[in-house]
């Protein structure tokens, strides 16, 4: 039964892998290897947990448990931290999606008037950037190609910049605790704090997006040509007055941005903060909307918003880290990360191939798989350990290189390849950009950037 677990989450993994071409949602297989691999491991439970240590230590404080309650106690402790990620991830989705539904965004975008496509490539950039570490990656890139084709009338032309916000997209959220799931899942995890990784992660990110932006630079000339101007006016068909787009889009951001100061100020999950911004920004929306009419309101309400929140998404990451916690409950991940130390053992290196791993496969089971693989490494613990040992053991600390790299990585190296991140599959449905020429194309000067960025953090904190 212990190798079946591996068996049962590698063949759920080649069906999200190929979500595309076996037309299955990858949320669906999720589903399915978190509950067979969990259920393996009661079937096998006397073999696995013969000698392990958790279960051991498990025994020793509870006499009167067996190895059923053992596994049902342990699938309720994941769970507990689980549960943290996904209303974390549902409050910010539905912020985000409050504020596209007031058109707040047109508060920025609206304001783009240059046809210079350098000038064009740099705005987008910088823009696409700092909103990924504001709201998400996904809900950025969205966003931007939604803006794009405001602006630009070409389909190649276009093809170009969506591959720009790709990376950017990427790289905006990797060093923000808000900006990408898998740096959300390790600041929940508590493997890194918000103000650490904006820190040290801010500039990698920036040199991963600064290196293709200076190729495009002196590589792309004159202007974009704009579309015909359309006759529908999309503030008149959502009925927001400028007041309402403003409100809503600074005090949604201002909201977001105020998670992390939540949590340091009362040491509250992170959940917590954005739950408290969610229901301000509810009160705030019914009491401007109260006197509009009803079908009118539900739009614009929370309730309405709710509607659209991407339940698919958030169904996926809960299958898929129930599915992670079976095999580190069990002892896979620990075997899998004693053979990486054996035969890598330079985390850097096995954080670069983890991210370049990410562009093939779901970056989520590799950030999770990793969270599991090893452990947060306390002082006092590091303290007890051999000079050797405690030389290798120091990147595990909170806020150790590790985990501060494993973020950089997992959250940009899925730039390379279009279906590697959430932004790049959102964009490629989108735009319908072909696979192969974003492979010509944009993957060389992503990787670039990765390698760019991954050189940059460790000449500094290697």
């Amino acid at each position: 039964m212990y190798t079946l677990m591996v068996v049962i989450f590698i063949l759920g993994y080649v069906m999200i892998a190929f979500e595309h071409p076996l037309k299955i949602d990858k949320a669906a297989p999720a589903l399915l290897i978190a509950v067979l691999g969990w259920t393996a491991y009661v079937f096998g439970a006397e073999e696995i947990l013969a000698n392990n240590s958790n279960y051991l230590k498990y025994i020793s404080e509870f006499p009167s448990g067996d190895y059923n309650h053992f596994i049902v106690h342990e699938l309720s402790h994941h769970l507990t931290h689980h549960a943290e990620i996904i209303f974390f991830l549902i409050g910010a989705m539905t912020i985000v999606e409050l504020i596209d539904a007031h058109e707040g965004f047109a508060v920025i975008t609206d304001r783009i008037k240059t046809k210079n496509k350098v000038k064009l490539f740099w705005i987008i950039c910088f823009l696409t950037f700092f909103f990924s570490a504001a709201l998400d990656n996904l809900t950025t890139s969205i966003v931007m190609i939604s803006l794009l084709r405001k602006l630009i009338a070409d389909k190649k032309e276009r093809w170009f910049f969506a591959g720009i916000v790709i990376v950017a997209a990427n790289a905006g959220g990797a060093w923000s605790p808000i900006g990408d799931v898998t740096t959300t899942m390790l600041w929940i995890g508590k493997q890194i704090t918000a103000a650490n990784i904006i820190t040290e992660l801010f500039f990698p990110s920036l040199v991963c997006i600064l290196v293709p932006l200076l190729y495009l630079t002196f590589t792309q000339k004159g202007d974009v040509q704009s579309p015909e101007p359309s006759q529908e006016n999309e503030h008149v068909i959502n009925k927001t007055t400028p007041f309402e787009r403003n409100l809503i889009f600074f005090l949604g951001v201002g909201l977001l941005l105020f998670v992390p100061v939540f949590k340091t100020i009362t040491h509250l999950p992170p959940y917590m903060g954005m739950m408290f911004g969610l229901g301000v920004l509810w009160v705030v929306t019914e009491i401007i909307h109260r006197a509009k009419n009803h079908e009118l309101k539900s739009e614009l309400s929370v309730i309405g918003v709710l509607r659209k929140i991407d339940i698919v998404s958030v169904l996926f990451f809960l299958g898929i880290l129930i599915a992670i916690s079976s095999l580190q409950s069990a002892g896979h991940l620990t075997a899998m990360a004693k053979i990486l130390e054996d035969n890598i053992g330079n985390i850097y290196v096995v954080n670069i191939i983890i991210g370049l791993t990410s562009a093939v496969v779901d970056n989520v089971p590799l950030v999770a798989a990793s969270m599991g693989m090893y452990p947060i490494v306390s002082p006092e613990m590091l303290a007890s350990f051999s000079p050797e040992d405690a030389e290798y053991y120091r990147h595990f600390v909170v806020d150790g290189n590790f985990w501060e790299f494993l973020a950089y990585c997992a959250g940009t190296g899925g730039s390379a390849l279009i279906i590697g991140s959430a932004a790049g599959v959102a964009v490629m449905g989108m735009e319908r950009i072909d696979f192969i020429w974003y492979l010509k194309k944009i993957s060389l000067l992503a990787i670039l950037g990765y390698l760019a960025g991954a050189a940059v953090f460790m000449l500094f904190y290697a």
